[in-house]
């Protein structure tokens, strides 16, 4: 009876061939890492401390897209903004998406 393998030549398999698709693998992880995982981080990690830095009298603009300037920073994670002369908003500090000079200087292209 003859072998009931897969292989062509006798049921063996080439040599070498399992690890090509070992290194394969891990270069594909590897890339996958170097650029969706990694650069995700650091964006993360700068927008935390750009939130834990925040202070009075800067200008922000929420992820809603309100602009406004910080009037306090309270204890309990939130702050009060100015958006407006005599009107003031209470929001969390993790609604701030970005410095409001940021905002104006990004490129025409992005505002879309």
């Amino acid at each position: 009876m003859p072998p009931t393998g897969g292989g062509g030549e006798g049921g063996k398999a080439s040599p070498g061939g399992g690890t090509f698709q070992l290194v394969f693998l891990g270069l594909m992880i590897l890339v996958f890492w170097l650029f969706f995982i990694r650069p995700q981080a650091k964006r993360a990690k700068n927008q935390k401390k750009f939130i834990e830095d925040l202070g009075k009298g800067e200008k922000v603009v929420t992820i809603a897209g309100i602009h406004g300037t910080i009037n306090k920073v309270n204890e309990d994670g939130t702050l009060n903004i100015e958006v407006s002369p005599g009107s003031y908003l209470k929001i969390e500090k993790s609604a701030i998406s970005m410095d409001w000079t940021s905002a104006l200087n990004k490129p025409a292209s992005e505002k879309k």
